[in-house]
């Protein structure tokens, strides 16, 4: 008997423990819409500190502990993906012209410039590179992807990382259900959502006067009602985890009540690059009060994830809220 159980333990002892990936607990976290934390997402990686989007960006916002990297991503003349924003080389690398017509050995040549324009010796890299620094590691949002769907789906089967994805966009629920529906359980799809009409709002900083634009509140009224109707029309058809809602100032009475009637059922994105897009309550506000910038998202609007050019400053604010690992 004793026999027995020794070799009942031994081999007890040699089954390997398989524990969850950090990329797995983000992700159900994200789908569970857990109201404990608060998800970070880094906006072209930790593009303050390295050439954004390049892969020492990447590995820099994960160390940091983002949750969520955002990338965006480019087609070349000879059909690969690669990780840029713009859609021609010239500001973000040494290079010049529109990259789909330029191959990738021709832009392998080249280097990427930093945050001010000075040339560094890191490379562009492809998708493949990123989702392989990636794997197990965090949450992957392909910015600009949705072009190339079967392309990325199948880079992500390959790199076996189909689940560390998030896509966002703008199409109507019916239409992401048409041409994705197939990829929906393995790929978090998020749609964006304006709640107000951002060309009403949104001003050019070029040094001059611009005639501030007159919002009427009937065309104030009528823009929250289609805003409405289409998150009612995508809890209907996808019951997305998570919706990124613009808005441009706290006149508008919607991003407070969607605090509300969202809770428990998706996480609310914010995405604090400039003013329009959070209501004011932007990475710069936060920079003068963070308490009127990522407080106010918190806890005036119940924001589950920020978008932020300041990871590093998020995540401390939210750490010290116990809002964050």
């Amino acid at each position: 008997m004793k026999k027995i159980l020794s070799i009942g333990l031994l081999l007890l002892c040699c089954v390997p423990m398989f524990s969850r990936t950090r990329a797995e607990e983000i992700r159900e976290g994200l789908l569970k819409r857990d109201p404990s934390k608060v998800f970070v997402a880094s906006h072209r990686a930790d593009w303050r500190n390295w050439p954004e989007n390049s892969l020492e960006a990447i590995n820099s916002a994960i160390e940091m502990g983002v949750d969520i990297v955002e990338v965006d991503l480019q087609l070349t003349k000879d059909s690969v993906l690669i990780i840029m924003h713009d859609a021609k080389l010239d500001r973000t690398t040494t290079g010049k012209g529109k990259i789909s017509e330029t191959n990738f050995a021709d832009i392998q040549k080249m280097r990427l410039k930093n945050g001010v324009g000075i040339y560094t010796r890191h490379k562009v890299p492809t998708l493949e590179e990123v989702l392989n620094l990636a794997k197990g590691r965090v949450m992957l949002n392909l910015d600009k992807a949705d072009r190339y769907f079967d392309l990325v789906h199948a880079m992500a089967k390959k790199t076996g990382t189909e689940r560390q994805l998030i896509m966002k966009g703008r199409k109507p629920a019916k239409e992401v259900k048409e041409l994705y529906g197939d990829y929906l359980d393995e790929i978090l799809y998020m749609p964006i959502v304006h709640l107000d009409d951002q060309k009403d709002y949104r001003q050019v900083f070029d040094g001059k006067d611009h005639p501030k634009k007159t919002v009427t509140a009937e065309k104030s009224r009528a823009d929250r009602e289609a805003a409405e109707k289409e998150i009612a029309d995508h809890m209907k058809v996808l019951n997305p985890c998570a919706f990124e809602l613009l808005y441009a100032t706290d006149e508008n009475p919607l991003p407070f009540k969607l605090k509300k009637t969202m809770k428990g059922k998706s996480l609310i994105w914010y995405n604090c690059l400039w003013d329009t897009m959070a209501g004011g309550h932007d990475d710069d506000a936060a920079m003068h009060d963070i308490n009127d910038g990522y407080g106010f998202l918190v806890d005036k609007l119940g924001v589950g994830i920020i978008q932020t050019d300041r990871p590093a400053m998020v995540i401390d604010y939210l750490r010290k809220r116990n809002l964050h690992d």
